[in-house]
């Protein structure tokens, strides 16, 4: 179809395999088939708490849960801190169906708070939606791993009485002015998914320093009376004021699923790396694109990039789906979040209609032009600088030109 120019052949969705020691680990479960958390042999340690121990360690929490995935994760934190049914949860209006969903499965309400062309959090909406509601909570999502000025963020919070959940599913291992994310907040969430930043196809860690939320969370997590089995949790005198009172909304991890995450997290500083270099090449060759905006990061801002960012502001759909489809058939996979229609993994806060949204015309403007592509570590730096010169080439086209009939291919995922 683009006889002479360069195409992309690499996949981007492939993800790098589970390292030998987690192979090894699983295998030995597997053969003695024993895959749940408190089914443990006389003197035998669980994976999933072994995993907690060293997570909390990682992130500097005093306690920390392994549970089903990240979005049971924030609802359970949600549980912890009691919010009941109707209440306001405020949350980004940018952020994936996954966390206003969290809120939705406790009965409770998502308020969405604007976002701004930097692609984080909206203070002065912020501001206003929490007196105006009198939420009395915040699940922040780290949306695509852009973090807000987190002082700023928690200084409001204080002053308004707000208690922060942060969803860090794209941020574990990042940091804001070296305090590592999931740290700022009472909660901190993450999740384990397939294209997270570390890979155990679903599940989620829960982190805190405070000893009732964590009782709360182990309880609620399916620990029946076997907490004492935990490595990362408070004591057993904190649970026996709780231990009556917390249903038990299974969604523990499985020992199956520990043991595939433990060799992974002394990788995530490598990763990290590997992850910045891969978006700093796309950044390079990207820079200086006539119509397209690059999303600055700041200097306080130490980001873990699994995947890129840029916005076309002023496209008009038509142009925009355009540049979608030339770069698919280039091999270029380009995600659109203001697309009519959900697609795939990609929707917005106007698609969820259970959560009767209301319309939040700066992050419209935002999303309309805003364009999301996954970075792999399957990926080299080569190819990074490969898509960057395909995503350029194609958008200098587009506004020199007219939109080529490429823009009615299917978009897919």
């Amino acid at each position: 179809m683009f006889p002479g120019m360069e195409r992309f052949t690499g996949s981007f969705t492939q993800q790098e395999p589970i390292p030998e020691a987690g192979i090894a680990a699983a295998m030995d479960i597997l053969r003695h088939g024993r895959l749940h958390r408190y089914n443990t042999a006389p003197d035998e340690i669980a994976q999933t708490a072994l995993l907690e121990q060293e997570f909390a360690a990682f992130t500097g929490a005093r306690y920390c849960l392994a549970v089903a995935s990240g979005g049971y994760a924030m609802a359970t934190a949600l549980r912890a801190l009691q919010v009941g049914p109707g209440e306001a949860v405020l949350t980004n209006a940018f952020t994936l169906a996954p966390v206003p969903g969290a809120i939705a499965s406790i009965g409770a309400r998502p308020v969405f708070i604007e976002t701004t062309p930097d692609l984080t959090i909206d203070f002065a909406h912020l501001e206003s939606m929490a007196l105006s509601t009198g939420a009395r909570v915040l699940m922040l999502s780290h949306m695509r791993g852009h973090l807000c000025d987190m002082d700023r963020l928690m200084a409001l919070c204080d002053r308004l009485g707000v208690k922060v959940i942060e969803d860090c599913a794209h941020t574990m291992g990042a940091a804001w002015n070296g305090v590592p994310s999931g740290r700022h907040g009472v909660i901190g969430c993450y999740s384990t998914q397939t294209y997270k930043h570390m890979n155990s196809g679903e599940g989620g860690l829960l982190v805190t320093d405070d000893a009732d939320l964590a009782a709360r969370s182990v309880l609620l997590s399916g620990s029946y009376m076997l907490y004492p089995r935990h490595r990362a949790a408070p004591p057993p005198e904190v649970f026996e004021g709780l231990r009556l009172d917390i249903p038990n909304i299974s969604g523990r991890m499985d020992n199956l699923r520990a043991a595939i995450l433990r060799p992974q997290i002394a990788l995530l500083p490598d990763r990290a790396a590997r992850w910045l270099a891969l978006y700093r090449a796309v950044e390079q060759g990207l820079e200086q694109t006539n119509g397209l905006r690059l999303i600055p990061r700041p200097d306080a801002e130490q980001f873990v990039p699994s995947s890129f960012q840029f916005t076309l502001p002023g496209w008009e759909p038509a142009r925009v789906a355009a540049l979608i489809a030339r770069c698919a058939a280039r091999g270029v996979e380009l995600k659109w979040f203001g697309a009519p229609d959900p697609v795939a993994f990609t929707s917005r806060y106007d698609h969820w209609h259970y959560a009767a949204p209301r319309p939040l015309p700066q992050t419209d403007a935002v999303l309309a032009g805003l364009i999301d592509m996954r970075l792999p570590l399957t990926f080299t730096p080569a190819d990074a600088a490969m898509i960057a010169r395909i995503i350029r080439a194609e958008v200098l086209s587009l506004r020199q030109g007219e939109i080529s009939p490429v823009a009615a291919l299917p978009l897919g995922d």
